[in-house]
């Protein structure tokens, strides 16, 4: 069966749905449906986009929905600990939702079948839409970002053609180079090039450390702080021409419009997906490529991010994103600060993998959980 773009929107053949008739959940939130393509134009779709941005890039908006309301109606006097941490993480993705689209909950509990079905349409619409703009806005850019300055790339890579980007070319395949993985051994540049090594993606790349240098000791160190993380966040939430030169104070870049004033973890990961997407030599950006896997590495960053035993170290990390922001934002009050926003969620369907960043990562943060409770058990 052919892969899945997940450029696609909600699902063709969904039930009907009212607020009042919302009976049962539909699986898989947070996955994306098939392709529907519409031609209304709404402000709801300039909201889908920043949602899908700042909230959840590979959201169905159609489960999303409708899940958030049969809990609204039917299950709004279960304890939260009735609920799966999947289920906790969705409903705080839709009240999210809620919260960025000016009287979304009491239009969708009051609406109509027909409308409640267009509001969801509208703003999977604008979640894609932002999607697909950003992938081919990347696509062009990051070749001017990876060009050594003063200097051609060698080889020349095309901007609008990415066959040979990835592990077959030199610059491409050494920033998505798995960060425990070393480019310069020829064994290891060889494997990855033949295919011989599968790259998941939990197995997170160099290019995504500042100075593209991983410490295996302190896998903190450097993490999401990449100047190329740094210019794509810049090109997409401000404007292409802020990534070589301060914004101009009367420019509206996507935060202003949107009302988005702080850095936000999701946004993060939006970005560090984009990125690496836009290196590799695939075409078309989709959720079952096992090529790319972007899917799995999108929620893997936000997973782990959301990670209550990791809040001291996204705590300087948002700080340290933040102030990079200064003047660009100021304050988006439902998802800022070093809290974390969806506690207790897990992704993991599958083991990590073995000596990835992402496995050192957490091995050093069970390590320091060791080390606190021996420090405080008595003697």
């Amino acid at each position: 069966m052919p892969a899945q773009t997940v450029s696609g929107e909600d699902e063709n053949n969904a039930p009907e749905l009212t607020a009042a008739a919302a009976h049962r959940p539909l699986e898989n939130a947070l996955q994306l449906g098939p392709r529907k393509k519409l031609c209304h134009s709404d402000p709801l779709i300039h909201h889908g986009r920043h949602f899908g941005r700042m909230v959840n890039a590979l959201c169905n908006v159609f489960s999303l929905l409708t899940n958030g309301i049969l809990r609204l109606v039917e299950r709004c006097e279960e304890p939260d600990e009735s609920f799966t941490a999947d289920e906790r993480r969705e409903y705080r993705v839709f009240r999210s939702l809620i919260l960025i689209v000016p009287g979304l909950e009491k239009r969708i509990m009051n609406c109509s079948q027909e409308e409640l079905r267009l509001i969801m349409d509208l703003l999977q619409k604008g979640s894609s839409s932002a999607r697909s703009d950003d992938t081919k806005s990347l696509k062009s850019a990051v070749i001017d970002w990876i060009t050594p300055r003063g200097e051609p790339l060698i080889p020349p890579l095309p901007r609008n053609v990415k066959t040979c980007r990835g592990f077959n070319h030199e610059v491409t395949g050494a920033l998505l180079c798995p960060a425990n993985l070393d480019w310069s051994d020829p064994e290891v540049k060889a494997k990855l090039r033949d295919g011989e090594y599968i790259i998941p993606g939990d197995q997170w790349p160099i290019m995504i450390y500042k100075d593209y240098k991983y410490d295996s000791e302190d896998p903190w160190n450097g993490l999401l702080r990449s100047k190329l993380l740094i210019s794509a966040y810049k090109h997409i939430f401000t404007s292409p021409s802020s990534v070589e030169k301060e914004p101009k104070a009367t420019r509206s870049g996507n935060a202003r419009i949107h009302g988005m004033t702080s850095v936000t973890i999701p946004s993060i990961a939006y970005i560090a997906t984009q990125v690496r997407f836009a290196l590799s030599s695939s075409a078309v950006f989709c959720r079952t490529d096992i090529t790319t896997d972007s899917q799995r590495f999108y929620d893997s960053v936000i997973e782990f991010l959301e990670d209550p035993m990791e809040q001291e170290d996204v705590s300087d990390l948002l700080t340290f994103w933040n102030r990079w922001a200064g003047n660009t934002f100021f304050v988006f009050p439902s998802l800022i600060g070093p809290r974390i926003i969806f506690p207790g969620y897990s992704s993991a369907k599958q083991p990590i993998t073995k000596d990835s960043a992402l496995a050192r990562l957490k091995e050093k943060r069970a390590l320091r959980a060791l080390n606190s409770v021996s420090s405080v058990s008595p003697r």
